[in-house]
């Protein structure tokens, strides 16, 4: 039996998904290690185990801060454990037990949100790069999300491509029963996700109101809470004079059920993923994507999306344009989205990871 300790302090995040789903089905398939899972004290009720040999720990220690370097190391050291498996890359540099790491992507040192300060951002950047590295080298197994990320995390970092295991995320919100929600008009579109800069919405925006000259009643719906970088764009949308844009905060599963189903398309204009886990999302309620051709995305999507250049307006609008006119191709997308779909299991997900866990374990 060995004691694993995963360091889930981003399980109310909007990576947590994963977290929470690698935690839920490690329950079901492994009853002979002991793990101890960390989680900040906010969320402590947020993720609960059913079984015996799971507990949660408190940890506070923030993102890139002092104290994840120190208190958080002393925390580790103090647990002894035979495993760590942090879910993100920020972790204490110095801590020196058997390692697992997930690199969900390199947005961070890639991309820069304008809605953030310069100064602040930059700073984060350069500790990120410093870490990142690090990390990259002293862990004795790496997780990514995709061919991609690992592609990328390997060229970053200069290590071995044979340390890092590819293991895809999966979707499985079509269990919600689905909720409606009130909107201002009845034929829509719907992005999914944050505002940060490299989710490219200013072009998505544009797009729309050139698309609104031929279809007049489509709406645009944003989907996700409304942080600073959100309201920055509601604010500049409405400045620059753009008709029906809805605003609608966090949606929760059962919104969210209701919003795919219902939507003419799901876009996805980003310029930078490691997953890209809301088109899939979509597949499942039957909406055509349309999504940005970068990055991951059409290594995760397939033949299940209609791909767009997205530095190009243009072609956002052709592209989503085909599919609110071409009854052929919409109907080829939902149902090469429900194929694609098949593909993607959080019960493998979480599988393969244990399997990554018993690796490593085994080493000397």
């Amino acid at each position: 039996m060995a004691k694993i300790v995963i360091d889930a302090r981003i399980i109310n995040s909007t990576t947590g998904r994963y977290v929470e789903r690698l935690l839920t089905f490690l329950q079901k398939l492994d009853h002979k290690n002991q793990y101890v899972v960390l989680v900040p004290s906010e969320d402590k009720d947020f993720w609960k185990p059913t079984a015996k040999n799971f507990s949660i720990q408190i940890c506070d220690a923030k993102n890139y801060s002092f104290a994840e370097q120190t208190k958080f190391k002393k925390q580790l050291d103090s647990l002894q454990a035979d495993l760590v498996h942090f879910c993100m890359p920020q972790q204490p540099i110095l801590y020196r037990g058997k390692t697992v790491t997930t690199f969900h992507d390199l947005t961070l040192m890639k991309t820069y949100n304008d809605d953030k300060n310069w100064l602040k951002y930059k700073t984060k950047q350069l500790i990120g790069k410093v870490v990142f590295k690090t990390v990259a080298k002293k862990s004795d197994a790496i997780i990514t999300p995709s061919l991609f990320t690992k592609s990328d995390l390997v060229d970053f970092a200069n290590i071995d491509a044979d340390k890092v295991t590819v293991i895809y995320e999966a979707s499985d919100i079509s269990k919600s029963k689905p909720q409606k929600v009130r909107l201002p008009f009845q034929d829509f579109i719907i992005y999914v996700g944050k505002h940060s800069s490299y989710k490219n919405l200013l072009k998505l925006a544009e797009a729309h109101q050139k698309i609104l000259k031929k279809h007049k009643d489509l709406g645009l719906v944003f989907a996700n809470r409304l942080d600073a970088a959100a309201i920055r764009n509601q604010r500049l949308f409405k400045k620059l004079g753009y008709k029906k844009i809805y605003f609608m905060g966090q949606a929760n599963n059962a919104e969210l059920a209701w919003l795919y189903a219902h939507c003419k398309a799901y876009v996805f204009p980003s310029t930078m993923e490691g997953f890209g886990l809301p088109g899939l999302e979509a597949m499942e309620f039957g909406a055509p994507v349309v999504s940005s051709n970068a990055t991951c995305l059409p290594e995760i999507y397939g033949n299940a999306a209609n791909y767009f250049n997205p530095a190009s307006v243009k072609d956002i609008v052709k592209k989503i344009t085909e599919v609110l006119e071409n009854k052929t191709l919409r109907a080829k997308l939902i149902k090469n989205g429900k194929k694609q779909l098949q593909k993607y299991s959080w019960e493998k997900m979480a599988k393969e990871t244990l399997s990554v866990y018993h690796k490593v374990l085994k080493k000397p």
